[in-house]
């Protein structure tokens, strides 16, 4: 479970904090279904009309819940992402960055023991355009988000935020917006959000957003290269000086590994295309779109 579903139940973990409210409204506006809320100085009351419990454990015993969402602070959110898998999330949507190290690792331990999938941390969410999203991106804003059929993948929440603008603005809108995070220990890797694309029948394409740094993009081309959908990319860092260090942490460029030209070649040897800027995305993705239209039809 990546793509997010009008149909999954949400449980917001800091949901009264000033950030948890904002987000929560918005997110409820646009049809996503937060069932329950975590406070443990205020259980037992209501906010923005959704229960309020003392942990995810003990929300999961009346209101069930799919997906849980942090509104956490680094320091807490060990404790609490711990709370959220215990609690049966099948979807862990962890906002929050600079988590310290080995609080990462205890999470994801724990999420695989468990069967919980973790999106971030770091991550700005996931957004379904006319069905819902979790997180901080805008996907209450109809000139950013619209449905349409063109996946999007991204380790930048703002440089995903750029693209849907640019798409939308090209008429064509989104089927799900993924956004991985931009921290060295993520839990849902751009291999994993591209499969997840590649087998969702409401999408026709997919757009990558990438990094210098790590080698995510190359493990996804290995998956691109057999891919039937056509695959636009955009790499950020490419006039990085060498040694340079990205604002995301997991940025990071180590000898040749996870450079921009190590992360070209091999999106371009498996058949994507790269662009140089995210402007030329739309133009690049229609030109795909066009050109494996007469593929498809051969082929049915």
């Amino acid at each position: 479970m990546i793509i997010f579903r009008k149909h999954h139940r949400v449980l917001v973990q800091g949901l009264t904090g000033k950030q948890g409210s904002f987000w929560a409204e918005k997110m409820m506006g646009q049809g996503t279904r937060i069932v329950a809320g975590v406070n443990p100085k205020r259980a037992g009351e209501t906010h923005l009309g959704v229960p309020l419990f003392a942990s995810a454990r003990e929300a999961a015993r009346t209101e069930p819940f799919d997906v849980a969402v942090m509104f956490i602070p680094p320091a807490a959110a060990r404790e609490a992402a711990l709370d959220a898998i215990d609690a049966g999330a099948g979807l862990l949507v962890v906002l929050t960055e600079h988590i310290p190290a080995h609080d990462v690792m205890a999470m994801h331990r724990a999420a695989a023991r468990s069967g919980t999938r973790i999106v971030g941390p770091n991550t700005a969410g996931l957004v379904t355009p006319g069905e819902g999203f979790v997180g901080i991106m805008p996907g209450h804003n109809p000139n950013i988000f619209r449905p349409g059929r063109i996946g999007v993948i991204s380790r930048s929440g703002s440089l995903g935020t750029l693209v849907c603008l640019n798409l939308t603005r090209a008429g064509l809108g989104q089927s799900a917006f993924l956004g991985i995070g931009g921290d060295p220990m993520i839990g849902t890797t751009t291999r994993d959000a591209l499969q997840a694309l590649d087998k969702d029948p409401g999408t026709d394409a997919v757009v990558m957003v990438g990094e210098i740094g790590g080698a995510m993009e190359e493990k996804a081309a290995e998956y691109a290269a057999g891919m039937q959908k056509p695959v636009v990319a955009f790499i950020a860092g490419r006039a990085s000086p060498p040694g340079k260090k990205m604002g995301h942490a997991g940025a990071i460029v180590t000898g040749s590994a996870g450079g921009y030209p190590a992360k070209r070649a091999a999106l371009e040897a498996a058949g994507i295309t790269v662009v140089d800027t995210p402007s030329q995305l739309t133009d690049t993705l229609t030109a795909r779109l066009a050109a494996s239209e007469p593929r498809a039809m051969a082929a049915t």
